[in-house]
């Protein structure tokens, strides 16, 4: 008998199974290279992302933008150590400072960095001013990172008992509650932290009453109120920043994912106020890397050139129209989110397997619950773009109806 020699896919996909860590169920493909809304994997399969690598990929796949001032500033210097200052973290901290309307930013790598960064930041807070106050109250169903204190921010009901026993100093209290909210302050509570979408939670937005409320709660008792911005931030909820649709600012405010379109990067913000940290309070080995800092100004410079964050606020309107007008043929309701960060509730249990068959038409969506779809694209997404990808879930919707 012939030996058939393995596909090249077939090989990684061995060598994965020896060698990477097992923390996630990913399909039996491996993706190769991207370029603008799109995908290829080992094999050649183009796939339109409507993922954007959990809404990182904001100029989409590969952007020019990126690619030049990497490149440039690789040649230069790509590391001095945290403990000096470098040309590109000082540019990037003026421009993000002078669009976000925060005085002072710290840099770091991850969304979970920055909001732990801003738990920091909160109980400094509580420390200095408040009599040692240290609690923070944060959302059921929220989603704030993987780090130990942010998992237990979290309040995903799953992550309760996960790697017990949690960091404590936090209460959770159900979204637009605001009486609920209220009754869960003490002498101890130094913050409330929220995120003005939760994204990973099945995309609700809080209310522009509920925040109001929110913010007489923080300023009645001197707490500080942090938004967690790390999905909702840089353009994708049609405005450059999520609060900006309530016109109620935060103390503190946190970005990630599409702040470096695919590198990785994020930022912990504030007022000058809440400059609090002592030299050895904070740091990171990676804060402020002259790379990072590149690719972050890059990236804010052209969303701002061309104005994304609009497109984000005219493309969702596109989309949502075209749901609903899937809805009158399919079981999709509950059609909801801000921009590009958008979604819609299938029969319980479907989700998942709507998304494999999508992925099998090419097609790539996110279930972050067995009842939902998210969707999240670049922000660079366009009318063709949409078409194409309502086609295929048309397409998806009728296989998922006859199996």
């Amino acid at each position: 008998m012939i030996q058939m020699e393995k596909s090249v896919t077939a090989a990684l996909l061995e060598t994965a199974e020896k060698s990477v860590l097992y923390t996630a169920r990913r399909p039996g493909i491996v993706m190769e290279r991207g370029e603008g809304m799109f995908l290829w994997d080992t094999e050649g399969t183009r796939y339109l992302d409507f993922v954007g690598g959990w809404a990182v990929t904001s100029l989409g796949h590969s952007p020019a933008a990126l690619q030049e001032a990497l490149s440039r500033q690789a040649s230069t210097l790509v590391h001095a150590s945290p403990s000096y200052y470098n040309k590109p973290m000082i540019q990037f901290a003026e421009l993000l400072t002078s669009v976000s309307g925060m005085d002072k930013v710290f840099f770091a790598s991850s969304g979970a960095e920055a909001n732990e960064s801003a738990i920091k930041l909160a109980r400094k807070h509580g420390a200095v001013n408040m009599n040692g106050a240290y609690e923070i109250i944060t959302l059921t169903n929220s989603f704030h990172g993987r780090t130990l204190a942010t998992m237990s921010a979290t309040g995903k009901p799953q992550w309760k008992e996960l790697y017990a026993p949690k960091v404590d100093g936090f209460k959770h209290v159900p979204i637009n509650d605001l009486d609920a909210c209220f009754a869960a302050v003490t002498n101890h509570t130094c913050a409330i932290m929220v995120e003005l979408v939760q994204g990973e939670g099945g995309v609700h937005a809080v209310n522009e009453a509920y925040l109001y409320g929110l913010r007489k709660i923080c300023d009645m008792y001197g707490m500080l109120l942090i938004f967690d911005e790390i999905q909702t931030g840089m353009g994708r909820t049609g405005k450059l920043f999520a609060y900006e649709h309530y016109g109620i600012k935060p103390d503190v405010l946190t970005l990630g994912k599409g702040i470096g379109g695919g590198f990785p990067l994020s930022a912990m913000l504030t007022k000058d106020k809440y400059d609090l940290f002592e030299p050895g309070d904070q740091g990171g080995t990676y804060s402020g890397q002259p790379l990072a800092m590149a690719a972050g100004y890059a990236v804010l410079q052209e969303l701002l050139e061309r104005n994304l964050a609009r497109n984000a606020a005219k493309q969702g309107s596109y989309l949502v129209n075209g749901l609903h007008e899937l809805a009158c043929d399919f079981a999709i309701s509950n059609i909801r989110g801000k921009g590009l960060l958008l979604a819609f509730d299938v029969p319980e249990g479907a989700g998942a397997e709507l998304a494999a068959i999508c992925l099998r038409g090419g097609l790539l969506i996110n279930s972050p619950n067995p009842s939902t779809i998210r969707l999240v694209p670049p922000l660079i997404v366009a009318q063709k773009d949409i078409d194409e990808m309502l086609h295929i879930l048309r397409h998806a919707f009728n296989q998922l109806k006859s199996a």
